[in-house]
């Protein structure tokens, strides 16, 4: 069953991975390459069992709830912070609203990963 949640959370998301590397390239390509290979990766890596129906077979790193929602909190920061250095106040506006929504659909979400202990 997909909640709205999910795609609020998967479209923060990308907006992180296109705004962070987007924000860093003035500064450094390599700096950015890096920062989407991470940002890309941390959650593929690092998975709650239970969480989404994860099994934990199919988890590189199984970790415990708090370390997921503080991943996903670290991607729609990066979302919120990356929009405002690199596109213009009305993009970064979307960005920050779409965040703002995905934090309010998400809490049902983050009270049961932090409820189960690992």
């Amino acid at each position: 069953m997909i909640r709205l949640a999910d795609p609020l959370r998967f479209l923060s998301m990308l907006a992180a991975w296109v705004a962070t590397p987007w924000a860093l390239a003035p500064y450094s390509v390599l700096l950015a390459v890096v920062s989407v290979v991470l940002l890309l990766t941390v959650l593929t890596v690092f998975a709650t069992p239970g969480d989404n129906g994860m099994v934990r077979e199919k988890i590189l790193v199984p970790v415990p709830g708090v370390v997921t929602v503080g991943l996903v909190l670290l991607q729609l920061l990066a979302a919120v912070v990356s929009s405002w250095a690199a596109w213009p106040t009305w993009a970064a506006v979307a960005v920050t609203v779409l965040v703002a929504a995905s934090l309010i659909a998400e809490q049902p979400r983050w009270r049961q990963l932090l409820a189960v202990r690992s």
